[in-house]
């Protein structure tokens, strides 16, 4: 059962950066986005990916780096934004 709530947990909260993802991508507009929080996040992602596969835990680095794909679609846009000075 447990395995179970892992799975939802994980795919809920990685489903969850998808919706925005998809936004910053049609609309280009990222100036209600954080950027430190962004960089922050996909760090932690990224050490959280790197755990699973130490652990060997296959669902953890799976979620982790979907959830890192849709981060770094943001966090690109956003850092293209700021060079840019669109935001």
């Amino acid at each position: 059962m447990i395995d179970y709530i892992g799975v939802a947990a994980a795919f809920l909260t990685t489903i969850s950066f998808l919706p925005q993802a998809i936004s910053v991508v049609k609309t280009n507009k990222t100036a209600g986005i954080s950027l430190p929080m962004y960089v922050l996040f996909s760090i932690g992602v990224v050490c959280w990916s790197i755990y699973g596969l130490a652990r060997n835990d296959i669902p953890l680095f799976v979620a982790n780096s979907i959830t890192l794909v849709f981060a770094l679609v943001v966090l690109i846009t956003k850092i293209k934004n700021v060079i840019r000075k669109i935001d």
